[in-house]
Order: structure tokens, then C-alpha cells, then sequence
């Protein structure tokens, strides 16, 4: 079966860097992946993806070595099992806020006699290899997204489920959940208290943590927290910020428009 960079990564005791697909366009897609990030997330919760879309853009994300995941839009057994049959080589799950949903995750993302995964891996045969059936239990990565005063307080339960793999962190949500503006980077003390505590438990527990950043200085300072897997902007967001880049320089070096006399 096709290697999954991301646990090679980590076996390696390195951080990988994730780009985040909004974009529901497969040369969008195409694009991001040959720019070298070591895995790239198609968004189906927030994102304007939906299933189909999603399949063409990890079918372009395969053209290279960046490793295709999906967040799901939901804890259900349906659109996880989908995401995995389409050829994800991880996936993100909003709302685990409980060991039983942490057990539900882990059972609907893996094959009997571990789990409850339906069989039908349509392209992840293809993308995967002849014993993805064999395999994949080990190869793909499962992450629990903490973003939950529920979550948070559930934390060691959900980290003590054998078959999750990891966290992740989504500091905008759980700012809000802790009464906290909703950011990236500069998060408020309670939600910088709770993203440091993550880090350390699942380190405890032996299992990896990854989070969402806006800037790669903020994620650079995550990585020496504790963090294996950072996400860093999107596609939609590097799109509009080299679009600002550019006409910033511009209207400030074009001269001012003079009026005609006649």
C-alpha cells in the first residue's frame, strides 16, 4: 500500500506543514499540492466543497507527494466512510466531545474486526494500492477535533480511545466555546492555556496534535509547543493576500491622475 507521508513524518519525530483547500476546484487543488506542503485538507464543513468536488481535488493532489485529507462536515458515519472510499489519507472530525463519540469516530473509520467501516474503497484502491483492504486500518490518520468546552473537559477520555491517532485544534471555536474572541493566533489567556494543555496530554497519551494558525510564525511557535501537524492559512486566503500584495504596491507606486484642461 501507498505510504502515508504524514506518519513518516512523525515516526521521524518532525511537524508536518498542511494548506487548507476552500476552493472546490480540482487545478486549484492541482496548484497547492506541487507548492510542497506536506499535506493538503479539503473542507467539506466550511469550505464550498461538496463530495464531488472533493474527489476531483484529491484526484489532482495526487499528482504529487502531498497527502490528501478531508475535514468531514460532521461526526457521522456516512460522510467519514465516504471521505476514505474517495482516497483520504486522513480525516478531521468536528465536535468529539465524548469518549463515546471519540469511539464512534475510531469505529466508522475502521474496517471489522476493529471497527464498523463498510467495505467499498472505490478510489482509495487506486490511490492506496491492491491491499488497501489489508492496510489501511494502519495507514490512514484519524483526528478528533477539540473545539468544545465539552471536548476540553472530556479531553483525557477522548485521548484514551485506542485507534484515534490525534487531535485537532480549532482555536476559533474553542475561543468561542470558552468565551473568548473568535481567532487564529493572538487567542485570549483561557483559550492559550487550553491550546498549550492539548499539546501536552496528547503527547502524554501518545498520540499527535495538530491545530490551525493563520500565520507561520504562530504555527513555527506551536511546533516548539508540541504540535506535529500545523495548518497554516488556505487557498482562499493566500489567494486574496497575494491579490492585496500586488495592488498595494501598485496604487502606491501609480501616478495620481490629472485632470485634462482644455
Amino acid at each position: 500500500m501507498r505510504e502515508n507521508k504524514l506518519r513518516k513524518i512523525w515516526a521521524s519525530g518532525g511537524a508536518a506543514v498542511n494548506g487548507w483547500l476552500a476552493v472546490p476546484n480540482g487545478f486549484s487543488a492541482e496548484t497547492m499540492a506541487h507548492q510542497g506542503w506536506d499535506t493538503l485538507t479539503v473542507d467539506i464543513q466550511h469550505g464550498v466543497v461538496d463530495y464531488q468536488a472533493a474527489v476531483t481535488m484529491m484526484t489532482a493532489i495526487s499528482t504529487t507527494d502531498a497527502v490528501p485529507m478531508v475535514r468531514v462536515p460532521w461526526l457521522d458515519p456516512a460522510h467519514l466512510m465516504k471521505a476514505l472510499d474517495a482516497g483520504a489519507y486522513g480525516v478531521i472530525c468536528p465536535m468529539v466531545n465524548t469518549r463515546e463519540d471519540a469511539e464512534n469516530l475510531v469505529a466508522w473509520t475502521h474496517y471489522p474486526p476493529l471497527g464498523t467501516r463498510s467495505f467499498g474503497p472505490i478510489r482509495g484502491l487506486l490511490y492506496g494500492g491492491a491491499d488497501y483492504p489489508q492496510k489501511a486500518d494502519e495507514t490512514v490518520v484519524i483526528f478528533a477535533m477539540i473545539e468544545t468546552r465539552k471536548g476540553l473537559d472530556n479531553l483525557e477520555d477522548i485521548l484514551s480511545v485506542p485507534g484515534l491517532d490525534a487531535v485537532y485544534v480549532g482555536p476559533s471555536d474553542l475561543s468561542l466555546a470558552l468565551g473568548c474572541n473568535p481567532t487564529f493566533d493572538e487567542v485570549d489567556p483561557p483559550v492559550a492555556e487550553a491550546i498549550e494543555m492539548i499539546a501536552a496530554k496528547a503527547k502524554e497519551h501518545g498520540k499527535f496534535a495538530g491545530i490551525h494558525n493563520g500565520t507561520p510564525e504562530f504555527a513555527l511557535k506551536r511546533i516548539e509547543m508540541g504540535y506535529r501537524l500545523v495548518t497554516v492559512s488556505s487557498d482562499a486566503r493566500l489567494m486574496a493576500a497575494g491579490s492585496q500584495q500586488i495592488l498595494s504596491t501598485m496604487r502606491g507606486g501609480m501616478p495620481a491622475p490629472t485632470v485634462n484642461s482644455y
